[in-house]
């Protein structure tokens, strides 16, 4: 089979890319979509396949203009309309760093620290160092707009949702124990984080030239979500909406990045909220054929390619799953193809590679 990537003459259309997940266009080809990929598979990818020389992310500003020609060269040579670029607040929040199986040189992984939080009392809220957006530099953005190829578009957010930050500041363990034991603090808290986030997409939305604001928040695991639908919709989800209000005001589509079961506020992120779009798919929690065939003809549907199939299958497997995609819920319209969750680490780069070359297939 003749390889395809990386692409001689990438024609991106990020215009065809949106009308194709809002339902203005049907037919053609399917689009390429992807939420994160990790550093561990995007510098090889740049390096091996691209044959370019890699620049670190940190350091002065000459090597991150490196960087990231390199991160839009990654996006535009393997055929995507759009770069997915996300960078949030420097929220304090406890984490847990362990090495990884990943090779020297790479950062080590993270986890949030769930059992205590950096605000567990009202006196912990008082000492809080809260982040400004004035202080925060949207150079890279900036610099992304203003060096994507022809065509090209830019799918963007403050990394880290609403109830994330709020779960991650407060802990999983303490957010739940507040909600039953302080519910004016878990308010006070939600509000505090969901005003800071509304006022960096003001700023973010202010660049102009955004494709569409690509927004992730994991409310779920695989049964269920994180805490109850009463709870999403008193703390979290009224932040999505003045999110959404804000994206659609400037006429950009919201999608909707969530891991994990969120099928019993479904109704409200698409009714109430009015995204218009979904990502995250677990074979094991619902397929996005399935999730399709209940909320396609209402809003869009990103990914579905099964992570477990991306890091433990072969190429093989990667491709039929990809070419099944493509034919049922491409054929259906308001898709685009990608990962069901986002490229990590462990993921062979042989593999992505194989489902990125079946989509432009």
């Amino acid at each position: 089979m003749d390889i395809l990537l990386p692409l001689r003459t990438p024609r991106p259309d990020a215009a065809h890319f949106t009308d194709i997940l809002m339902g203005r266009a049907r037919g053609g080809r399917v689009p390429l979509v992807e939420y994160l990929v990790d550093e561990a598979v995007l510098r090889p990818v740049v390096e091996t396949i691209l044959g370019r020389r890699w620049a670190p992310a940190l350091g002065d500003r000459a090597s991150a203009e490196g960087y990231f020609d390199n991160f839009i060269a990654f996006w535009h040579r393997l055929g995507y309309d759009c770069v997915r670029f996300e960078l949030g607040l420097p929220f304090v929040e406890p984490k847990l760093e362990a090495a990884g199986p990943t090779p020297e040189g790479f950062p080590p992984r993270v986890w949030a620290e769930e059992h205590r939080g950096a605000i567990m009392s009202w006196d912990d809220l008082e000492r809080y160092p809260w982040p400004r957006v004035a202080d925060f530099d949207f150079f890279p953005f900036e610099y992304i707009l203003r060096h994507l190829p022809e065509g090209m578009g830019l799918l963007t957010c403050h990394a880290g949702g609403p109830f994330e930050h709020l779960s991650w500041i407060m802990s999983y363990e303490g957010l739940c124990l507040a909600l039953i034991d302080d519910r004016k603090l878990v308010q006070a808290v939600a509000d505090r984080v969901g005003g800071l986030i509304l006022d960096f997409y003001r700023n973010l939305l202010d660049l102009g030239g955004i494709t569409a604001v690509f927004a992730g928040d994991d409310m779920g695991f695989r049964s269920a979500t994180l805490v109850s639908p009463a709870d999403l919709r008193a703390f979290t989800l009224p932040w999505h909406k003045k999110i959404a209000v804000l994206a659609h005001g400037r006429g950009l589509p919201y999608f909707l990045h969530s891991c994990g079961n969120v099928e019993t506020v479904m109704g409200d992120l698409i009714d109430d909220v009015g995204i218009d779009g979904k990502h995250s798919f677990e074979d094991a929690v619902m397929p996005a054929e399935n999730f399709q065939e209940r909320h396609g003809g209402r809003i869009a549907v990103l990914g579905g390619v099964d992570v477990n199939i991306l890091a433990a299958g072969t190429p093989a497997d990667v491709r039929a799953r990809t070419r099944r995609l493509i034919e049922t819920c491409g054929r259906r319209g308001r898709f685009a193809v990608g990962s069901g969750n986002s490229i990590p680490n462990y993921v062979p780069a042989a593999n992505y590679l194989a489902m990125v070359e079946e989509a432009l297939r």
